[in-house]
């Protein structure tokens, strides 16, 4: 399969790929990239943007509204004025058009919002929350566990309960999970495996969209260039073809194992100590298998980014015909994602031996529960065979398409190109 015409190929394409600054940049630039966006979204999300905020709360019982003052202006937020209140009693008709009157006040925002609570309330805990923008988290999920606190307290004043029973009755259920698996000894199961498999899932899904249409750009600029009419005068389309796509999948390879260093020094070694709650547990075997299926995955799509971009001439036409290879990718990507809430989902579990899917989601449900060996091997089967499948189809629409040029082809007239003959 390989002669010397396709190694000479590969060389230049190895060349081109992995000289090149595009190729270096990206390759350094994307773990910090990452670092940098996960670091926005963290300030982000530290950043409530509620300062100044002032609340009423209102309640038809005295004893419960004095109960919340009591609570409320202890907590920090409230005695550095970062929160402020108004408490009120008042009976629920007459909070009907207390609430009139403040109408405007709550919709130019000069208070954020009315917590009214009734005698229902202290059975229920159903609080009614008015404001310009009742759905804003920020504000209920701080005062939650406060107002809970209140309301338990109250619900049991008269129940003869002590201190200890009253923190034990606010107290939420707290789960310590421990991960059995076959070979190794029970152990409790941090967020470092959710970390890692979204992790591999991004770095996976960005390096196949990117890897796939650097090749496809590739392609194009070849077509138009008519420097295609020169190397095919010397190669036939499948050697050309097979060079391409072996080149960037082993561009792609070695890019992702430079990714992997970081976990790898992390897994393997004492430099990086990390809390045990965020420990990262994958085997030498795993990268091993990791590295392998991307490999097999990068043959697979970028079979299929050469073949458009011989179909095409520039990147606005060949978008028709990228979208179905991005869906290819897309999906996966939404079901590793969806993983976090039940990695033994039998979707998930179909999805990680199905062909294309297997590349992105075997690799991410691999680092959060036990997969039978069997499952590995038929996903790598899997993979092969999709390569064996792809690959001729792909091989005749190249060697057409590659040196077709001017007017846009018709899908119709690229499918009567699979009839003709070798």
């Amino acid at each position: 399969m390989f002669n010397y015409r396709i190694l000479g190929l590969l060389k230049r394409e190895l060349n081109e790929k992995l000289l090149s600054k595009t190729f270096i940049i990206m390759t350094l630039a994307l773990p910090a990239l990452m670092f940098l966006i996960i670091g926005v979204q963290t300030l982000l999300m530290s950043y409530e943007g509620d300062e100044d905020t002032k609340l009423e709360l209102i309640t038809e019982s005295d004893l419960l509204t004095n109960k919340f003052k009591t609570e409320l202006d202890e907590l920090p937020f409230i005695k550095n004025n970062y929160y402020s209140f108004e408490y009120n009693t008042m009976s629920k008709e007459s909070f009907k058009d207390y609430l009139e009157n403040k109408k405007e006040d709550l919709l130019s925002e000069k208070i954020q919002g009315i917590f009214f609570f009734s005698d229902s309330s202290k059975e229920s805990k159903i609080i009614e929350y008015y404001s310009k923008a009742p759905k804003n988290a920020t504000i209920t999920q701080k005062l939650n566990s406060y107002f809970n606190k209140v309301l338990v307290e109250n619900y049991f004043i008269n129940k003869n309960l002590s201190e200890n029973d009253l923190d034990f009755a606010r107290k939420r259920v707290d789960f310590t999970g421990y991960k059995i698996s076959k070979d190794q000894d029970i152990e409790e199961e941090g967020y470092g495996g959710l970390i890692l498999s979204y992790i591999l899932t991004f770095l996976l899904y960005i390096s196949l969209i990117m890897m796939g249409q650097m090749t496809m750009q590739s392609v194009m600029e070849e077509k138009t260039s008519r420097v295609v009419e020169v190397l095919l005068s010397s190669v036939n389309s499948k050697e050309l073809m097979t060079s391409k796509i072996f080149g960037a999948a082993i561009t792609g390879v070695i890019q992702m194992a430079v990714w992997l260093t970081p976990i790898v020094l992390v897994s393997f070694t004492t430099i990086f100590a990390l809390p045990t709650e965020l420990a990262v547990n994958i085997t030498v075997g795993q990268i091993i298998y990791l590295l392998f299926n991307f490999f097999l995955g990068l043959l697979t799509f970028l079979g299929l980014f050469a073949m458009i971009g011989s179909i095409f001439e520039n990147a606005q036409e060949a978008q028709s015909g990228m979208w179905p290879v991005l869906m290819l990718i897309m999906i996966p990507f939404f079901i590793a994602l969806s993983m976090v809430k039940n990695p033994s989902n039998p979707i998930v579990e179909i999805a990680s031996m199905f062909p294309f899917a297997n590349i992105i989601v075997m690799p991410a449900r691999m680092t959060l529960i036990d997969v039978p060996l069997w499952q590995f091997i038929l996903s790598i089967v899997v993979a092969i065979a999709t390569i064996i499948a792809i690959f001729p189809v792909a091989g005749k629409i190249f060697r057409i398409g590659i040196l077709r040029t001017g007017k846009k082809p018709k899908w119709s007239e690229v499918v009567k190109w699979l009839k003709y003959k070798d």
